[in-house]
């Protein structure tokens, strides 16, 4: 490859890195085409996941300002620049892993945080974020409920004594 080839794949890589809010790096030594092209397919609207040469790789994240990648770039790289949900691409890298163990997660990078390969498995279990915020939804109604039941529990108190003195008063005068 001619240098302004070099460049310019170096170019395209550093804007794939700025653009993303998450890189996963991982190894696809043993995979075939077809279960690239599977995987790519399993991850499309969250993330790219493109073959990379180690050394563009490292001299794209350096210019992109992301640090401690190049350290894992050994072997045959491959790189998913998530610019979606980051938890769904590690449950989609997760679940594929499991149909295919050649693929291996070798870390990766989250909002300019160092991830490790247990650190992405962690972030696959988590729930996702509809699930996350159904359930903070229903906390906050839950509070919501126990605080206005707080508020008219008195006010029905009353309401309850008022109509037992009332009743209490008819049968009084119905027995006089």
């Amino acid at each position: 490859m001619a240098r302004p080839d070099k460049a310019a794949a170096v170019a395209e890589l550093t804007d794939l890195f700025r653009a993303s809010n998450a890189v996963v790096l991982t190894e696809y030594r043993g995979l075939s085409v077809k279960q690239l092209k599977t995987l790519r397919t399993a991850l499309r609207g969250n993330a790219t996941y493109a073959v990379v040469k180690n050394t563009l790789s490292t001299i794209a994240a350096r210019e992109a300002g992301v640090e401690g990648l190049d350290e894992n770039l050994a072997g045959p790289s491959a790189l998913a620049f998530v610019t979606g949900d980051p938890v769904a691409v590690a449950k989609g890298l997760r679940d594929f892993a499991k149909a295919n163990p050649q693929l291996v997660v070798k870390g990766g990078v989250l909002d300019g945080r160092l991830l490790s390969a247990a650190d992405v498995t962690k972030l696959a279990d988590l729930e996702s974020r509809e699930v996350l915020l159904a359930k903070a939804a229903g906390a906050f109604k839950a509070k919501l409920y126990q605080a206005a039941y707080l508020f008219t529990a008195p006010t029905a108190q009353a309401v309850r004594t008022i109509d037992a003195l009332r009743d209490k008063q008819a049968s009084q005068e119905q027995a006089a």
